[in-house]
This record gives C-alpha cells, structure tokens and sequence, in this order.
C-alpha cells in the first residue's frame, strides 16, 4: 500500500510515497520534473558491523562481487550497460549500510530498475572462483592505495580502534583486514549473499522525473518474483556510555608531512536531537576557515595549516566527533593540543554567539538541501532513513530539526561530550627528514568535515 504523498510541514514541498512488494521490499518514489532524470537507489541492511571476527571486510568485497556479473549480464556488462545508456552508477559500503544507484535518463530508467532486479535475484548464478580472486585483489590493493600507502592513511582504522573497544561491531572499518581478506572464501561470499540480498532486507528508492504508477509496475515487474528469505541475525548491540571516562591515545611515527593532532570524541546517536545539537557545535568549532578553531590556530596563532571538526552520523553506536589538526613548521603537538582545549573550554563555558548560531545553521542548512536538491542525493537520503530509521519521510524534514537547534541545547551539549576524558587521541610524529616537506599537503588531507562518506569504501571501475 502506499501512502499519501501530503507535503509535510518544513518539507519544502518535497513529497514522497512509501509501498512495500508481497516478498518485503519497501518501495519509496518521490517526483521530480525538472529535469529528465531518475535516480535509482538501493540500500541492503548490512555492513561491517553485521561482520564477525576473521571475516572483516567481507560487506565491502561483496559490494565488489555484485559488479562482477549476474544471471542475465555478465562480467562488466552492469557499468556497460548504465554508461552506454548514459547515466552514472557506483556503490559503496559503510559500518551500517551497503548501497547500489544509478542516475539515468528518464527514458532509460526501466533497465536500472531491472539490472538491479536481476542482480539481487541471480547473483549466485555468476559468483565463481574466478571473480572471487580479481575482487578481492581489487580490494586489497584499494586497501593499499587508501590506507596502507599514504599519509595519514591510517588514521580513521587506528582512531576506530580506538575509540569502539576490542569486540565491538564498530570497532573495525569496511575496508577489513588484509588478512581477513586472503581468508575469505567462496562459500563465505555465496552465504553472505543468502542471508543479506534479499528484498525483505532492502528499500528502494526512485527519485526524479518519474510517473509513479509505471515505475511501480515496473519494479512489481522485476523484483516482485525475487523471493524473501529469513535467517539474519541482527547486528550486535552497539551502545556505550555516554562518556569514555579517559583519554586513550596513541603515538605513530610515520612518513608523514607534518605533525598532526587527531581525536575522536564519543558523541550522541544519529537520529537525536543532541545529535542535532553537537552538529551545529562542530560546525561552530571547526566546521571550514569561519570556525573558532581555525581562526584560532591557522590565522592567528598559525600553529596549524590545517584545522577542522566534523561529525560522523552514526545510528548503531555512539558518533563521532573527528578532530583533525595539521601543525605548521616546528610547532608541537602539544601546544596546539593544549590551544584545542582551551577553546573547547571556553565554549563549553559561554557556548556560541548568536552569529556563529546563525552562521552554523545556516551552513548545515545548504549542506542538506544541497543533498536533496538532486534527485540522487534525495534518492539516498529517503533510503537512509527508512533503513536506519524506519521512515523515509524523516529526510524531508531534516532540515527543520537542526535548525530548532537552540544555542543553549549546543552549549549544554559540548559541555557534556567535548572533554579530554572522552576522546581517542591519535599524534603523529614524522621519521627523521620527512618534516615540514610539504605543509600543502598536510592541508590537503585535512579532515575539516567528516561526515559518513569518510566511513564508506566504494566500488568504482
């Protein structure tokens, strides 16, 4: 059944209609006439926290396997296909989701639709030894271009670490371990299958230039024969205490360009207000060259090249709040340590102004409309939320909650979550000859706005 498609209240007159298929697979469709394009979107309840020890990374080299060939199209026929079409595709993996999509001309929106039908019904068709190798070969040398063999690379893994304790389903990143990697089998990937890419364990979203009753008869068409099938268990429980209770830290001497302070602070679920609340406290703090912290160590101080505080959303576990710091010249880390503190001190204290308010809300408000003004970002969002959250309806109305946000709601929040006793701290120190080489590129990598993407592992061609 579908549900009206009423503009809700501080929806901006987005609307959007929900239906779900006899086998479970939930259905979201949202019209857009501007322009003649439909985004095709396609979120699996699984990543890497539904993972068990010695099989990390497993979620993100499925993702690979699903371009690797199906029943109906084989080896590279699925970017072939989108791409000769027209349109764009891609996937990706984080600790909570696995997503497929394409953006297509209207007219060809019908052969998304199908392709990403035959794929979640026939996979097992084509998944062999043989793709099994080149794909994980792909991810291991991902692995290696993104992690292992640049600077910085690994810090997100380390702070991770870190920040979720040994045995927690956040604790390790999509990408796994290369030693997971070489262990993972065959019939590990045909059992992942099985148990996750089924449609009662998916929503799809179209978004776009659409005509809602042919889209629907399409994908009744297509998926409406896929069977569902039971036997997933549900990820292991992610909660926490609101605070660490101590600062843990680690210290890494690597060939890096600069010093570098880095930190993850222990923040509230994604979904809450004080979620809300603490994003517009980080964008207050650290949040592009207006923030308090970079005012503070980059032009004034200019003890820093770089200097940011984002937020990665979380709904499973505590989010995160990322620091990340690049020092200038010579400069110790323990002096733009000790000026970090001192703000977050300080704004814990008197909390923002009433222009650095506007000013945050203000950013994050373009930050979200600049996601649903484009079919794809809206088709992703409207997926998001009904996943994670049980209703797609949420993300047209997102907007409205962060900008309820009170100053004293962001004060009282930052008061609470954004001290010493509550972050992973990661230092890098340089090997002898490497400092100061290249401030540029200590700006460059800079994480001055974390938010999920940082946490996904893609799947492109």
């Amino acid at each position: 059944m579908g549900h009206t498609a009423t503009a809700q209240a501080g929806s901006g007159g987005l609307t959007a209609t929900e239906h779900r298929l006899a086998n479970g697979l939930r259905v979201v469709l949202s019209e857009d006439h501007l322009t003649p394009v439909a985004a095709v979107c396609l979120w699996y309840d699984v990543g890497s926290r539904h993972e068990v020890k010695g099989r990390t990374g497993l979620a993100h080299l499925f993702e690979h396997l699903m371009f690797q060939g199906s029943k109906q199209v084989q080896g590279n026929g699925h970017f072939e296909l989108v791409q000769g079409a027209g349109g764009s595709l891609n996937g990706t993996t984080s600790f909570e989701r696995t997503n497929y999509f394409e953006t297509m001309p209207t007219h060809e929106l019908e052969l998304a639709l199908w392709l990403e039908a035959d794929r979640m019904g026939s996979l097992l068709a084509a998944l062999d030894d043989e793709s099994m190798e080149n794909q994980r070969d792909v991810v291991k040398n991902e692995r290696r271009q993104r992690y292992d063999n640049v600077p910085y690379g690994t810090a997100f893994e380390k702070l991770t670490a870190l920040a979720y304790p040994e045995g927690h389903p956040y604790h390790h990143t999509p990408i796994g371990s290369m030693a997971d990697l070489d262990a993972a089998t065959l019939e590990d990937a045909r059992a992942f299958f099985r148990t996750y890419y089924a449609p009662n364990n998916a929503v799809l979203s179209v978004v776009g230039d659409i005509d809602p009753e042919q889209t629907l008869a399409w994908v009744e068409k297509y998926f409406g024969s896929i069977p569902s099938h039971d036997g997933k268990q549900p990820p292991r429980d992610g909660a926490l205490p609101d605070v660490m209770g101590r600062q843990l830290r680690e210290v890494v001497e690597e060939d890096v360009p600069a010093r570098a302070l880095m930190a993850a602070y222990r923040l509230p679920h994604d979904g809450s207000r004080e979620c809300d609340a603490v994003d517009v406290a980080l964008t207050v703090l650290g949040g592009g060259e207006s923030s308090r912290l970079h005012n503070r160590l980059v032009r004034r101080d200019q003890t820093a090249v770089a200097a940011g505080f984002g937020l990665l959303r979380l709904a499973g576990a505590p989010s995160l709040g990322w620091l990340d710091v690049k020092t200038s010249g010579g400069v110790e880390v323990a002096q733009i340590e000790a000026a970090v503190d001192e703000e977050l001190a300080r704004f814990a204290a008197e909390g923002p102004t009433d222009e650095e308010m506007e000013r945050a809300q203000a950013q994050l408000e373009r930050e979200w409309l600049d996601r649903l003004g484009t079919v794809a970002g809206r088709a992703d969002e409207l997926c998001r939320y009904a996943v994670l959250f049980g209703d797609p309806q949420l993300a047209l109305t997102a907007v409205q909650r962060v900008l309820s946000v009170t100053a004293d709601e962001v004060r009282e929040i930052a008061a609470a979550r954004l001290r010493p006793d509550n972050r992973a701290v990661l230092v890098y120190e340089p090997v002898p000859g490497a400092e100061g080489e290249t401030d540029g590129d200590a700006e460059g990598a800079a994480a001055a706005d974390r938010n999920d993407n940082d946490a996904e592992e893609g799947a492109d061609q």
